[in-house]
């Protein structure tokens, strides 16, 4: 048993039937050296045979009875596989269109309470007799990082194949269950941390203005980077309140290029090169609704804080991207001087530590109730964005990973959409590609695949202005689905 984290459970009580707190992985993959041929039941076989190596995928939610406490997770006395592991076929002609609505369709429904929080879907029918698995796992379960680990918990490095038979079930070899937490139990230890919470509220709002008061004080000293500050985004079409019907694009683009351009500016970091592509993607979809504004875009973009409390170790750096410029290089510039400031005042701030001491504060029934009326009134419209879009960076293996024998071929990784900001950029590398994932409101973004076709000239664009001419090199085609 294990309760969970502040931050964990935010991501639980932020949930609503329009805002779904889910992180999402698709996973194309060739099987034509597959051992035995490519069989639905040889991916069921492994996942199963692999659980004990994914603790999420067999703990359920155990609730405290009067909400006064964060809930627990508990190993599932009553699992079963039937509720997890599903099969589907994408529509004809199986290309990535096709598999980006239908991934839409899947990450458009919240995960159910009553049992672990995930779902693993086998999409089969694609292109040049390709699958894909698509992962479902909420975010309180697991952070980018930690989901990535999980993908390699998943994959292996060889062609192994998979088992023969499933597991034995628990009836023939019967585990004693977990203890469940009793009422009186969890309404004492909630007690106690009520007891303790003034106390602690305290000394957390002393630190809390004295370290936001040192961020205040840096900013009064023009010749310092800054980040970006939240509720200063300009408002877009892409910042309006979301419903919750999701729809996703794909791109992929050469890392060793990616890299070139890192190494051909002085300080720069292969996630100040992502957010420029990004933000020459957004200049050029936005231009073409005549919708950009003349101050930049504002994205929030996670960072691990290796703070080590529950499944979650991350906070947020908010990053002008630099949308108004034209110039890919001065934009490319701009984004190094705000990421750079970002991470200073990040370091001030106390490295996430604020934000996992606020979540564990935080009243849980007040948060839910919060974010509840926050979506039903579509609050979001009469204020400033508190950011235009999330942008999240996970690394991945950098070399061939197989599923059941089955080759790894593309990895996009998908992050969940906020309230009045109904787009997602998460970016995966693997094997010398880079994968990008966009998870938009498809009622807020109904052309997902301009945005993401937008993702290549973007990028040329910078590669020309800063290596002076193209590579020999050339992306790999963005969608190996076709």
């Amino acid at each position: 048993m294990e309760q969970l984290s502040g931050l964990d459970a935010a991501f639980l009580y932020l949930e609503t039937p329009q805002m779904h707190m889910h992180v999402a992985l698709c996973a194309v993959l060739d099987p034509s050296e597959m051992p035995g041929g490519y069989r639905f039941e040889a991916i069921e076989n492994l996942v199963l045979s692999r659980l004990d190596r994914l603790p999420p995928f067999t703990r359920r939610l155990v609730m405290d009875p009067l909400g006064l406490d964060h809930p627990h997770w508990i190993e599932d006395p009553e699992f079963d596989p039937i509720h997890h592991i599903r099969r589907v076929s994408c529509p004809a002609p199986g290309g990535s269109h096709e598999l980006g609505r239908l991934v839409g369709r899947i990450t458009s429904r919240p995960l159910p309470r009553d049992r672990p929080l995930w779902e693993l879907w086998v999409v089969e029918g694609l292109a040049e007799g390709r699958f894909a698995i698509v992962a479902k796992v909420h975010h309180s379960a697991v952070d980018g990082m930690m989901g990535a680990g999980l993908m390699v918990n998943l994959f292996g490095m060889t062609r192994e194949p998979a088992p023969e038979a499933p597991p034995p079930r628990e009836e023939e070899h019967p585990v004693p269950p977990e203890p469940r937490p009793s009422d009186i139990e969890m309404l004492k230890s909630a007690a106690r941390k009520r007891l303790a919470q003034p106390r602690k509220l305290v000394d957390l709002a002393k630190r809390t203005v004295e370290r936001v008061g040192g961020v205040v004080e840096r900013r009064r000293d023009p010749e310092l980077a800054h980040g970006g500050t939240p509720l200063t985004a300009p408002r877009t079409r892409l910042n309006r309140p979301i419903g919750p019907q999701r729809d996703v694009g794909f791109a992929r683009l050469s890392l060793a290029e990616l890299k070139a351009i890192k190494a051909a500016v002085e300080g720069a970091k292969l996630n100040d090169v992502l957010l420029a592509v990004v933000g020459g993607a957004l200049r050029r979809y936005l231009a073409h609704h005549d919708d950009l504004p003349e101050v930049p875009l504002v994205a929030t973009c996670p960072i691990a804080t290796g703070a080590g409390r529950g499944n979650n170790n991350v906070a947020a750096m908010f990053v002008p991207i630099a949308t108004h410029l034209a110039e890919p290089e001065a934009r490319l510039e701009a984004i190094q001087a705000a990421t750079r400031g970002a991470k200073e005042e990040h370091a001030v701030l106390g490295k996430g530590e604020l934000l996992q001491d606020w979540a564990d504060l935080a009243p849980t029934t007040t948060f839910s109730v919060a974010s509840s009326l926050y979506s039903r009134l579509k609050l979001s419209k009469h204020h400033r964005p508190v950011h235009n879009l999330i942008v999240s960076n996970v690394p991945g293996p950098p070399m061939p990973v197989y599923l059941a024998g089955a080759e790894l071929e593309a990895a996009y990784p998908m992050g969940p959409i906020l309230d009045g900001a109904a787009l997602n950029v998460t970016v995966m590398s693997y094997r010398g590609q880079v994968d990008f994932g966009f998870m938009v409101a498809r009622d807020v973004v109904p052309d997902v695949w301009r945005l993401a076709d937008a993702v290549a000239p973007a990028f040329r664009e910078l590669r020309d202005a800063v290596l002076g001419a193209p590579s020999e090199a050339s992306p790999e085609r963005s969608t190996p689905a076709e």
